[in-house]
């Protein structure tokens, strides 16, 4: 069985603040974007362990936003964490806990 990994290409003049896209977990989170969600998905191979997510473009909000991103990747720079919280969605290892897994992140510059 071959597996596709969803690679996000979406350049500035494309791409809006908020927008998401759901790729394969093996591929990178882009500069500038943060995941948002994870799920197991058939299209992206198989076993236990999560391995579809949904990230969620960062660039382009203004000073003061805040934004929900799992832990699984480090915020932008201009973005700092505010706090953190379990979520079922942002459940990216095969083995979850209920230990803080999600961000509330706020721009900050």
């Amino acid at each position: 069985m071959a597996v596709t990994a969803l690679a996000v290409t979406a350049s500035s003049a494309s791409a809006a603040p908020g927008d998401t896209v759901n790729m394969c977990a093996s591929a990178l989170t882009p500069d500038g974007w943060v995941d948002v969600q994870w799920w197991n998905s058939a299209g992206c191979g198989s076993g236990f362990t999560p391995n579809m997510k949904q990230i969620k473009d960062l660039r382009g909000y203004p000073v003061g936003t805040q934004v929900n991103a799992c832990a699984s990747t480090w915020p932008p720079a201009g973005w700092t964490i505010t706090s953190t919280y379990y979520s079922s969605g942002c459940r990216y290892s095969a083995v979850p806990s209920f230990n803080p897994n999600t961000w509330t992140l706020k721009r900050t510059s």
